[in-house]
């Protein structure tokens, strides 16, 4: 009776979890297809429809704002994962060394420090260095990028991190001891059993890049206006349908992004387990 009780209490509480989450965005969705341009109000006799679809496309500011963003957030997550792996690594590998507790706490600080704290920082930085030496010249798509790899490095840094503690350490000194050269070692064993974390790291500096209002808000200029820059304003001068679709447009991308990225680690995750299970029959 008791474990009944339990596995019905279980089972609410992740339906209602998934509610919670799920309806908001799902009735935007819908929406969406309203006719209406009061967002709130389901136009039932002209709806659905994709009015508000063929306006988003012909939106340049949208467009071009959308573009802009996409542009940053790869340029952020390849940035964020080269460092973070880096950071990652040092921390995962090197043991105790000086300063390991200073490099820790700085790589994990923009995990729990205020965005507004990190703008305006960030953003008194780059006026100091454009007083000091002449750069940046203009707040502009540099500096947005640089602004997001400083908060993002730190989400793939611990991404990493977790993986490599959990790392087997035999498959590497089975191939030092074999005569494999240490950076030949990192490419073809270390980095490949690690690629899951790093694409999962990649993927979420993307979207931490993509969907930055605050931190973009200080350090963009009037020509680099993000596409969250973009729907915040629109947002704050009343919701249009258009928004909706934008939104939704979104959810899309980024759930078949998931999905992609689910299937494709799965399956190197199986193949990684059938060659280890190849090569453990081999040896006996």
């Amino acid at each position: 009776m008791r474990l009944r009780n339990r596995h019905w209490f279980s089972k609410t509480g992740l339906w209602v979890g998934l509610a919670f989450l799920y309806i908001p965005i799902i009735s935007m969705i819908v929406f969406s297809f309203n006719n209406s341009r009061l967002v709130t109000v389901w136009d039932a006799p002209n709806s659905p429809t994709l009015k508000w679809y063929g306006e988003l496309f012909s939106n340049d500011q949208i467009l071009n704002a959308a573009w802009l963003s996409i542009r940053i957030a790869a340029m952020t997550a390849t940035g964020a994962v080269i460092l973070g792996t880096l950071a990652g690594l040092v921390l995962a590998r090197f043991g105790p060394f000086r300063g390991r507790a200073l490099l820790s706490g700085m790589t994990t600080a923009p995990l729990v420090m205020p965005e507004v704290i990190t703008g305006l920082s960030l953003l008194l930085l780059f006026v100091a260095l454009q007083q000091l030496i002449g750069w940046p010249a203009s707040r502009d798509i540099t500096t947005i990028t640089i602004a997001h790899i400083t908060f993002s490095m730190a989400y793939v840094t611990i991404v990493v991190q977790s993986r490599l503690a959990g790392f087997d350490n035999s498959l590497e000194e089975a191939a030092l001891d074999l005569g494999a050269k240490p950076p030949k070692v990192f490419f073809r064993i270390t980095l490949p059993l690690i690629v899951p974390a790093i694409l999962s790291g990649w993927l979420l500096a993307f979207t931490l890049s993509w969907d930055d209002v605050v931190v973009s808000q200080f350090v963009a200029g009037p020509g680099s206006t993000t596409l969250p820059m973009v729907i915040f304003s629109k947002v704050r001068l009343g919701v249009s349908p258009d928004v909706n679709a934008l939104a939704t447009i979104m959810v899309l991308i980024v759930a078949m992004g998931v999905v992609t990225s689910a299937i494709w680690m799965r399956r190197q995750e199986r193949r990684r387990v059938r060659e280890m299970q190849m090569a453990a029959a081999a040896n006996k």
